[in-house]
């Protein structure tokens, strides 16, 4: 059943691209400044972000700024491929209720243009690595695999999400309050280890803390990744992938009737 399905959306390829590019297009359109935006919304976090973090709460890192910059641009994704996706299906009702095809496929574009919006948002990323003259060492072959292993995370929690949404709205409220506390409990604005141990163990719980830690250490610092976070992170994003699919399966024949 797995292996059919796949097949479909294989089929269905064109598609997926479309409604993501086209996704991609309309958030800018009658925008001044454009794809320019893209740009410009993770600069200003950085600003603001790092005036307050380096200088008021007196955090040293090596190279702050991209310590900084990295975990904003790979929690951007996390935080709108999500959310961009549990609105994925009561976003297009029109298309639900009168086309057939394989309603996930409205997931899976929404988190294409979420990997859209992280591509533009990482130029900025590479013109600060070029400034600072970070040399780049074997390891950061590794960040696709850490990549993928968080647009299939994406996904898992999207593909559950959405199906919630349909039948109870308030997903969506309950949603961003937790991507707002999720954005301080990861390790995003601080390294993990100025942490007691204990808490550290708390926040290693969450598969996308560890992400973010493994992508610092191979594009920043050089350094070889951890295989057992890999490992961890690797399994996390298939059960929740799973999850999410057999949820979103489970109601997809009501979605139509609910909407």
């Amino acid at each position: 059943m797995v292996v059919s399905h796949l097949s479909d959306l294989y089929r269905h390829r064109n598609l997926i691209w479309a409604l993501a590019w086209g996704d991609f297009k309309l958030r800018y359109k009658n925008s001044v400044m454009g794809y320019f935006w893209s740009l410009l919304e993770p600069l200003l976090m950085l600003v603001i972000l790092y005036l307050v973090f380096s200088n008021l709460m007196r955090i040293e890192v090596e190279y702050y700024q991209l310590f900084l910059l990295l975990g904003i641009i790979l929690w951007n994704f996390v935080s709108r491929s999500t959310s961009m996706g549990l609105n994925a299906i009561i976003g297009k009702p029109q298309l639900v209720q009168k086309v057939y095809f394989p309603r996930d496929i409205l997931i899976i574009a929404s988190c294409i243009t979420a990997i859209l919006m992280s591509i533009f948002e990482s130029v900025v990323f590479v013109l600060f690595m070029a400034y600072f003259d970070i040399p780049l060492s074997i390891y950061v072959l590794v960040t696709p695999v850490i990549l993928i292993l968080l647009f299939v995370l994406a996904i898992g929690l999207s593909l559950f999400l959405s199906a919630l949404n349909v039948f109870y709205r308030d997903v969506q409220f309950i949603w961003a309050v937790v991507l707002q506390a999720g954005f301080f409990a990861t390790p995003i604005l601080y390294p993990i280890t100025i942490l007691p141990e204990m808490l550290q163990e708390i926040l290693l719980l969450n598969p996308v803390a560890r992400l973010l830690i493994e992508a610092r250490k191979t594009i920043l610092y050089a350094s070889a990744p951890s295989v057992e976070n890999l490992v961890y992170c690797g399994i996390w994003a298939m059960v929740i992938l799973m999850a999410g699919y057999v949820i979103f399966r489970k109601f997809e024949p009501r979605f139509v009737e609910e909407m």
